[in-house]
């Protein structure tokens, strides 16, 4: 009887300790979600929030399924062939094929910085009243202090640190509204296309798969050592991953239904539309009081930083790859593909007279550029060569290719509005 209660008691350890295994696995995705509520999606979110009230919540609904598939199918790139998404074109594809499409890359992720640095920048004009150029200066520099002094383990938890305090300022902001849940219900789950909508609807939907985001997230996945060499191990840790994933994603869904909630009970409620981010903080002063307009430029901040560091780290993972190597900061490579990325970009928010227009241009760059990485990655995923006995079934092959093809053509007619 002792022999059987000890053996018991062992098990229950085990299974304790099983539970806790998942939690070692949760960080890459978080990673990934900072791009998923950088400064261009709290445009978009408190624009539908102000035009439409909880009518939209739908959106973020559906383009979080979206994102989940997509961000999972790239994890498993980098977990089962041990290449992040540009090492594995470099090495798979002909370089008049990946070549072209990893430049293009790296100007994406050029794009994607200047609208995180402008993001951290319009937070320190909201704070201190320091000029959107030096506030772009100051945050550059502390991101670069921040990528080059710092372990990737500490970057991590950093960035777990800000989404933190972003959605803790989130939660703190709808405690001082009155929600009406029931209608937010409905507008999470019912979809509707209020006329003059659909231009918000395409920038919310569409700007939320960047990417850099899917070339960082190929890359981080392995800083936990995730490669493995005998099957059950990569099927454990893709099961894990999953997990790492689906938790990070429903982070950045509830942070991004927060802000759409938040700018539906105070600005849609008021009959004002928020068009750009300095508008909605000047806007919230009267109607909440300084304390909430404060929280809302602090979050702002860290959500402009945190990108900032992730598009830097995706920039050195892309311009790594090209040459064969992953991603590391003491890496020559690595190195240039970060200061390509962030010093290009503060360069040109010297020439941006309207930063309110220059996250619009940045937006555009990303939707030329994001239908090749898409199908670039699901190409990739899709074939045995690279993958093996873990390549995509024809189920999940026509799956992410019709998203593929549903995000391309979000994209494109975003662009043509933005042209015209």
């Amino acid at each position: 009887m002792k022999n059987f209660l000890e053996d018991l008691k062992r098990k229950d350890h085990k299974r304790y300790l099983g539970g806790l295994d998942l939690f070692k696995y949760i960080g890459p995705g978080l990673l990934v979600t900072v791009g998923f509520i950088d400064p261009g999606n709290w445009a978009s979110n408190f624009a539908a929030g102000s035009e439409f009230g909880y009518t939209l919540l739908w959106v973020v609904t559906l383009s979080t399924i979206m994102l989940i598939i997509l961000q999972h199918n790239v994890a498993h790139l980098g977990i089962v062939t041990g290449l992040c998404l540009s090492e594995a074109a470099t090495r798979y594809t002909p370089k008049w094929v990946s070549r072209p499409i990893l430049a293009t890359a790296v100007m994406a992720s050029i794009s994607t910085s200047l609208a995180e640095i402008l993001g951290g920048a319009i937070a320190l004009q909201m704070l201190f009243k320091i000029p959107i150029v030096w506030g772009a200066v100051l945050t550059t520099a502390f991101v670069l202090v921040m990528l080059f002094t710092n372990s990737y383990k500490r970057i991590e938890r950093a960035i777990i640190a800000f989404v933190s305090i972003i959605g803790l300022s989130f939660i703190y902001e709808l405690f001082l509204v009155k929600i009406d849940w029931s209608l937010a219900l409905q507008g999470w789950v019912t979809p509707s296309i209020p006329q003059g909508s659909m231009l918000i609807i395409m920038s919310v939907l569409g700007a939320v798969v960047m990417p850099h985001n899917l070339f960082l997230h190929s890359e981080v996945i392995q800083s936990h050592e995730y490669n493995k060499k005998d099957d059950s191990s990569i099927r454990k840790v893709l099961k894990y991953e999953l997990f790492d994933t689906l938790f990070s994603m429903l982070v950045g869904w509830a942070i991004n239904s927060a802000m759409i909630l938040l700018a539906a009970s105070t600005f849609y409620q008021n009959g004002v539309q928020v068009e750009e981010l300095q508008q909605a903080k000047s806007l919230l002063e009267p109607l909440l009081g300084s304390g909430a307009a404060i929280v809302f430029a602090l979050a702002l901040l860290m959500a402009g930083i945190s990108s900032t560091i992730t598009s830097g780290m995706a920039a050195g993972s892309i311009f790594a790859g090209i040459f064969g190597e992953s991603y590391h900061i003491k890496d020559s490579h690595s190195q240039l593909g970060v200061l390509l990325s962030l010093g290009i970009a503060l360069l040109l928010i010297f020439f941006i007279g309207d930063p309110f227009k220059g996250l619009l241009i940045s937006q555009m760059v990303l939707s030329i550029q994001l239908p090749f990485t898409v199908f670039l990655q699901v190409s990739l995923t899709s074939s045995k060569r690279v993958m093996g006995k873990f390549a995509n079934t024809r189920w999940s092959s026509f799956v992410l290719y019709a998203i593929a093809t549903i995000v391309t053509l979000l994209n494109i007619v975003l662009l043509i509005e933005a042209i015209r």
